[in-house]
């Protein structure tokens, strides 16, 4: 399954100055794991060392929060957009 994933300005020198990239995966681990092999140092700045995604990143399937869902496990349809945006603080 086919899915674009969306890179945040601050990851894109990962993907050579990407700002979007086609990978496989049926979930959104496997999502990772693909953008990973294919553009190393992924998976060490989105999951945390169990596994999940930082809570410092937020993960969307379509307009969807991966963490209102099932996680890294949320299904992600073919042709679908994921979008990684790094979480924003401040006061």
């Amino acid at each position: 399954m086919s899915v674009a994933v969306r890179i945040p300005t601050t990851l894109r020198t990962l993907t050579g100055g990407s700002k979007e990239v086609s990978v496989e995966g049926a979930t959104v681990a496997e999502v990772i794991a693909a953008l990973d092999a294919a553009h190393p140092g992924f998976s060490a700045r989105l999951l945390a060392e169990d596994g999940t995604i930082q809570r410092f990143v937020n993960v969307f399937v379509a307009d969807d929060d991966v963490r209102f869902m099932d996680g890294v496990n949320t299904p992600v349809p073919d042709g679908a957009e994921v979008s990684i945006i790094p979480a924003v603080a401040g006061g």
